[in-house]
């Protein structure tokens, strides 16, 4: 693949806060630990040291126990065993249960741990990186994943859902099967992608097994660890700190008062409830709320008395589940890690949590921006030299962009700078001489400038509108490519599903990905396939 890198700040795609973050403002420096450069990387391997050997031996087993139905190539068996070990960190990444991987960037989170922890070898070689998949198992919003498209269809699964979407059967996705055959053809690469899904969801229970061996097929010869965090073994671990949680509520105290302070400058990703926390038990997902010396699971009959919700978290650790909040310092407590890869909105909310970190003494892990990629092909390639289109115009609205366009190849010079500039030079005079009058001259010939400034901006937009009829062909060629790159004007990434790519390229198409990303470019990418 050829690339072609743009900072991510260039492209209108980002919020201010990952713009400021990526730009190291000040501002924001008190609000994460260490940057994702080659110095950040040394310090965090220092801040990680003291990882607990116990909790290793706790992990490794789990991730044997979850991995045990699971042919596993010979790079992850040996990541795995190699978690073992005390110089052994985790590079991790983690997604919803997205039906058939769901948005393009998916993939694109794990080929950036893939990639990271193969620079960091290089870097540290006297330590080990283990790529690693949180897999989301105990969300609930089956919404966000029951779906993903090809070639602008939409393929749903239409089943009602309850509790965490990982526990949920699969049974009923063989009518998602029969739709994706019809479409996707019948060459070799759809027929390997065919037998993927059937493989995956109509021959595994539920949804987490189903997602553990698709995600194993597509990327286990990079040695990627999927973990799933809906374990008994790892609650455990995790067990001390859900206790503080529920008698002192430390979450909503410390992130509130992070929120304080990032509200004068950012938008808030996420707000803390009192309790982050859900109860967690067959097609029950629900909130746990405490109010009148009660504990409540939020729309059931549950309750719970102080002593018998800590009773309850001693024998079924597996039954409290942490939210958005509490998620973060789950994995960071369970696993040896020292940086998560996440997207734009997920590193927002991972930059209210620092102080909360640090309240419960966990290091907190380096935020590094995944990866992004726009995929083209030599043919659109060639369409945009031909409109004298660059990559960075590209990521304009399309209205923009069509209007940057128009008035450069305009034989008629679309811009009345000159004529407005002129305006404004002769009612300098006139203001002059209103000052020698009274003020309700000079509000007249103010009020005169306005209006026929504002006049010339009609005529502008009009000249323009109807340029743009006279090159009527040439605005549909620009919309037509750009809508091409950018499908429902989204980012591609956020709309088409792999197996539009896969089905032309096979797995060549994530190992030219593999060979063309680097995450700590910390830009983003237009690719040539």
């Amino acid at each position: 693949m050829k690339a072609y890198q743009i900072p991510f700040q260039e492209t209108g795609y980002f919020s201010k806060i990952i713009c400021d973050y990526l730009d190291k403002n000040s501002e924001l420096s008190s609000f994460y630990g260490n940057f994702p450069d080659y110095e950040g990387f040394e310090q965090q391997l220092h801040l990680k040291s003291t990882f607990s050997s116990a909790t290793r031996a706790v992990l490794v087993n789990a991730l044997h126990t979850q991995n045990k139905h699971l042919t596993l190539s010979e790079a992850t068996q040996n990541n795995i065993q190699l978690l073992s070990q005390t110089n052994t960190f985790t590079v991790t990444t983690g997604h919803q249960l997205c039906l058939f991987t769901g948005p393009l960037y998916f993939l694109y989170k794990i080929i950036s741990v893939i990639n990271l922890t193969k620079i960091l070898k290089k870097r540290f070689p006297t330590h080990h990186f283990v790529p690693v998949l949180w897999m989301a198992s105990e969300d609930h919003d089956f919404e966000e994943i029951n779906h993903f498209n090809f070639n602008g269809k939409q393929l749903r699964w239409n089943v009602k859902s309850k509790g965490a979407v990982g526990k949920l059967a699969t049974e009923s996705l063989d009518t998602v099967f029969e739709d994706f055959s019809e479409v996707v053809g019948t060459s070799e690469h759809a027929t390997s992608l065919k037998k993927l899904f059937k493989e995956a969801y109509l021959t595994h229970r539920n949804l987490a097994a189903a997602t553990r061996f698709l995600v194993n097929e597509l990327f286990s010869n990079y040695g990627l660890v999927i973990i799933d965090g809906d374990d008994k073994q790892l609650k455990q671990v995790f067990k001390p700190i859900v206790a503080s949680e529920l008698q002192h509520q430390t979450s909503y105290t410390e992130v509130s008062k992070t929120i304080d302070l990032l509200q004068k400058k950012y938008k808030i990703q996420v707000n803390p409830r009192e309790i982050n926390l859900f109860y967690l038990k067959n097609h029950l997902r629900e909130r746990i709320v405490f109010k009148e010396e009660q504990f409540f699971v939020n729309n059931t009959s549950i309750s719970f008395s102080k002593d018998e919700i800590i009773a309850e978290l001693e024998q079924y650790p597996e039954r409290f589940s942490p939210n958005v909040i509490m998620r973060p310092l789950y994995q960071e407590t369970i696993l040896p890690n020292i940086c998560y890869v996440g997207g734009g909105g997920e590193l927002a909310y991972w930059l209210e949590l620092k102080q909360y970190f640090e309240t419960v003494e966990t290091p907190f892990p380096i935020l590094l921006l995944r990866n992004s990629v726009l995929l083209t092909t030599a043919k659109q390639r060639k369409k945009l030299a031909k409109l004298h289109i660059s990559f960075e115009e590209l990521f304009l609205p399309q209205s923009a962009l069509i209007d940057k366009k128009i008035k450069e190849i305009s034989a008629i010079k679309i811009d009345f700078s000159t004529q407005k500039a002129h305006l404004k030079k002769q009612f300098v005079q006139l203001k002059e001489l209103a000052k020698q009058t009274d003020i309700t001259f000079l509000n007249a010939v103010n009020a005169q400038e306005k209006k026929q400034i504002k006049g010339l901006e009609v005529l502008e937009k009009r000249l323009l509108k109807a340029q743009k009829r006279k090159l009527a062909t040439t605005v549909a060629q620009i919309t037509r490519i750009q809508n091409e790159l950018f499908p429902q004007q989204q980012l591609e990434e956020r709309v088409r599903n792999f197996s539009e790519l896969y089905v032309k390229q096979g797995d060549a198409f994530i190992a030219n990905l593999i060979e063309v990303l680097n995450p700590l470019q910390l830009t983003f990418t237009v690719a040539e396939m």
